[in-house]
Parts: structure tokens; sequence; C-alpha cells
């Protein structure tokens, strides 16, 4: 069903609502959130927490006061080993989110677009009492396809990034398909609308912002 703010909720459930995108890397998450924070979706403003992004920023401005040595350190072990948080190590990543909901997502009915969190059934279990997921969007796009998109840039966020040889990207993308793709069974166990985008070598993310938008009347 489409999503509406302004469904009723249980009682006592104040969690904001979330949609995830899922999709290997290269596939076009990072512009496909930006586009929705920029245009809203389903008639509802969104805020786009990108956690890779977060993460590099994270590397990038040391001394922050939210995050000790330590936890960069641990940041920065995971991007150069292109290795996902551990459970033990979720805590970072509530910390990161929390932040970025009071900075940016506190207004009510807005709706959380979550790209990079959770990534694997281990964190989306942690994410429960975090948000209210509503739809799932999976970009769903194969490994050739992925290889002709970094290499053409197709959303325009790959520049500067160094983990896109391609024995890195081959590395990512079973990863993917070993830890993140089994949270499309997840999701529809817990009666998550899922919703499939397919993408090609050439796909932008405002083409796929306009599949989505014609979602809406969908069941």
């Amino acid at each position: 069903m489409p999503l509406h703010a302004n469904e009723p909720r249980d009682g006592g459930d104040d969690r904001p609502d979330a949609v995830l995108l899922v999709g290997p890397t290269g596939a076009g998450k990072t512009p496909l959130g930006d586009v929705l924070q920029a245009r809203g979706l389903w008639g509802t403003v969104c805020a786009h927490f990108d956690f890779g992004r977060t993460l590099r920023a994270c590397v990038r401005d040391e001394g922050r006061a939210d995050l000790s040595p330590r936890d960069q350190a641990l940041v920065r072990r995971m991007l150069e080993t292109d290795a996902l948080l551990e459970d033990a190590h979720f805590p970072l990543a509530e910390r990161l989110f929390h932040g970025f909901v009071e900075a940016r997502a506190r207004a009510a009915g807005t709706l959380i677009v979550l790209n990079g969190l959770p990534r694997h059934v281990g964190q989306a279990e942690r994410m429960e009492p975090l948000v209210r997921m509503r739809a799932l969007v999976h970009l769903a796009c194969p490994e050739a396809t992925i290889l002709a998109r970094v290499r053409r840039d197709t959303g325009g966020d790959r520049q500067g990034r160094r983990d896109d040889a391609p024995a890195r990207l081959r590395r990512k993308l079973a990863v993917f398909r070993a830890q993140t793709e089994p949270l499309l069974a997840y999701y529809r166990e817990r009666g998550v609308r899922v919703v499939p985008l397919a993408v090609d070598a050439g796909t932008t993310a405002g083409a796929m912002h306009a599949e989505l938008e014609q979602c809406q009347g969908d069941a």
C-alpha cells in the first residue's frame, strides 16, 4: 500500500517513518536518496540518512565531539576493508542515527530515507525500536551493469571513491548477496511493502524517483 504519514499508529508508537533503499554498490542509492530529499516521496517530506557518506565524513572530520578516537579508528578500518558494522558496534550507528534525526528529521511527518543502514538482518532487528519501516525500495542491478555504472559514474557520486577498483567492487557485491539481500525476505515476512526498481547502466536518480511516484496508487 502507499505510504501515508498520517496513518493511525499503535498507542505510544512515536518512531519516525522510514523507507529503506537496498541495492548493490553503484546501483544509485545515494543519488536516489538525495533526489528524494530534494523532491519528497508520495507527498511526504524526506530526509536522507546515507550511512556510508556519514562514515566517510567521520574519518575526514577528526576530533568530532560525538566520536571517540577509538570510534574513528573503527570506522577507518571498516572503510578500508569494506567490512559491515558488527552487531557489537551497533551503538556507534545508533548514536550517528540519533544525531541525524535531531539535526535533520525532527519535524513531524518527515520520512527518513535509510541508505546503508540496516545492511544485514542483525542490524534490521536493532533498528526496529528506532524507526517504523514503511517500505523497502529494491534497486535490482546485475554485476555487469554495476561495473558499467561505476565506470560511467551514472549517478555522479563516484568521484574520489578509492573503493571502486574492480576487485573491491566484486568483493562488495559478494558481501551484498550474502548479507544484505536477505533483508528483502526479512521485511516481506513482516509485512513491509517491497518496491522493485530495475536499474540499467543509464538509469538516473530522476527516472527512479518518477517510477516510485507512479507506485503511489499500487496495492
